[in-house]
């Protein structure tokens, strides 16, 4: 253990007892020294209720966003991963709504700096926000608990992790987590920002912890599942729904009022407003995998599911309220994926004799259409909201790219052409955007658990950027998930958890 930390972690134990336990009560408690970071006109100030095990910290500051903080920071110097964990309350209560309290990993002083925080807004707004690299534009991750009374901002690896309790409650995660790499030594302590630069706030921090965690052993695996919608345009992404559970690949129904989602092979429905998820009455399908989404005129679910005859994933289709499904395909394994908007053709990724292909067949069944031939997986069709192409992904020039071609399978051109493996590209229902997965170019398939990025690529331009980036992979984003008005996107990410995750904490 640093013996640093060692220290840290005893004060935390011993809390208002620090007399008793043989440590000397300080101005700064647990901390080693204060500073306004960025511009300030008020220089901020902080002090430490041993009593209380309190700290009461006031700072000014125009705001912690964009390219530049400008707030009182209390700190210490650290290294390797570390919990610190607070209750936090604002003492005034005349100011901007946008006042932030926050715990904070940061790596410099600088104004710039990349950093995470949990920010506790005046407001009851609860974020992971982060800046991921030096004079980088802040970008955060809202979480469905508002006005939490206690927070935690988790290093763990290359991971941040926001946990938050209302009162009475116990820690749990939100389902906000980012990969921010940290290089040893950084920063780690309390923030507060008034967000008006000619005014001061007030803030207290009560049962500070700050616990150093074990090394982590491995790569990381899925410890959660938060259904997270992202707009296109700020990149500020909202966490809908989290679960401990496994859950995989929204879709945004129609009408613009609920997600649809896979979890142990079965479906369910859960408002965009949140709330709790409910079962659809699948039938006898209660294998259905993440190949599933709804029709143009919303009343129609097409799923995969592999529970009959010998195991292998079949199409079907059954009404959105609910019902026994009608079976589409008559070979497997055929996974779903797009639906042709006059609500006539399915385009599915089938294995026939070895090879995976792109097919389509029409809604009432009969003879399947085979619309790609070349050696190697040809995956994840999705057709174009006027009809007039078939996106889909392709290995066969090497990496996985993006690809379209006509409904009759001409004219197949390359779209994307980079030194990744993208995956799944699914159109924006006002046809101007085209959103896809990608993988590092070492990650071959789609496996779950890796790290991830959403890119969004303008049809008009080509031009491609990020627009998340992500613990996931499969599960994330393979069936069609935008919002009826093309504003916004639902994906699934995941909570990474390590084998070694037990904390440990000073004697």
């Amino acid at each position: 253990m640093h013996s640093t930390l060692a220290n840290l972690a005893l004060v935390s134990l011993c809390g208002a007892a620090q007399i008793a336990c043989g440590q000397p009560t300080t101005e700064l408690g647990l901390f080693s020294n204060q500073t306004d970071v960025g511009t300030v006109q008020h220089r901020g100030e902080a002090r430490f209720d041993a009593g209380r095990d309190a700290y009461i910290i006031s700072g000014s500051g125009a705001n912690m966003w964009f390219t530049n903080d400008d707030f009182h920071f209390v700190w210490k110097r650290v290294s390797g991963d570390v919990d610190l964990s607070a209750d936090i309350r604002f003492l005034d209560t005349k100011g901007l709504d946008h006042r932030k309290a926050c715990l904070l990993i940061r790596q410099s002083l600088e104004a710039d700096s990349a950093y995470a925080d949990a920010a506790q807004h005046a407001n009851g707004l609860t974020s992971l926000q982060f800046r991921e690299t030096k004079s980088d534009n802040t970008r955060e991750i809202q979480a469905r608990v508002s006005a939490a009374s206690r927070l935690k901002l988790q290093k763990r690896g290359d991971y941040v992790i926001l946990s938050a309790a209302m009162a009475g409650e116990p820690l749990r995660p939100t389902g906000a987590a980012f990969r921010l790499p940290m290089r040893d030594p950084f920063y780690v302590g309390l923030g507060v920002c008034s967000h008006d630069a000619s005014s001061m706030t007030t803030a207290e921090f009560s049962h500070v912890q700050l616990t150093e965690l074990p090394l982590t052993g491995g790569s990381p695996s899925n410890g959660g599942s938060s259904l997270e919608v992202v707009p296109i345009a700020s990149k500020d992404r909202r966490v809908v729904y989290y679960t401990d559970e496994h859950i995989e690949a929204p879709n945004w129904t129609r009408d613009g009022r609920s997600f649809i989602f896979n979890k142990r092979g079965r479906l369910y429905q859960l408002p965009v407003t949140g709330g709790q998820p409910e079962l659809i009455d699948t039938g006898f399908a209660n294998r259905c995998n993440n190949d599933h989404g709804l029709s143009p005129n919303g009343t129609q679910l097409a799923i995969s599911d592999q529970s009959q005859g010998e195991g292998q994933s079949l199409v079907y289709v059954l009404p959105l309220a609910g019902g026994e499904p009608r079976r589409i395909t008559t070979t497997g394994p055929s996974y779903w994926h797009g639906w042709s908007p006059d609500g006539r053709t399915l385009a599915f990724c089938g294995q026939r004799n070895g090879e995976f292909d792109v097919y389509t067949i029409l809604v009432e069944g009969g003879a399947e259409t085979r619309l790609t031939t070349a050696p190697g997986l040809d995956d994840g069709p999705d057709y174009s909201p006027d009809g007039a192409f078939i996106y889909f992904n392709s290995v066969r020039t090497g990496l996985m790219q993006i690809w379209r071609m006509k409904p009759d399978g001409s004219q197949q051109e390359q779209i994307t052409s980079d030194d990744n493996n993208n995956w799944f590209a699914h159109p924006s229902p006002d046809g101007k955007w085209i959103v896809f997965l990608t993988y590092e170019k070492t990650v071959s398939g789609h496996p779950e658990n890796q790290d991830v990025a959403l890119r969004l690529m303008s049809v008009s331009s080509g031009k491609i950027e990020i627009l998340a980036k992500l613990f996931g992979g499969q599960g994330t984003i393979n069936v069609p998930s935008w919002s009826p008005d093309s504003k916004e996107v639902a994906f699934v990410s995941y909570r990474p958890t390590y084998d070694s995750a037990e904390q440990k904490k000073s004697p």
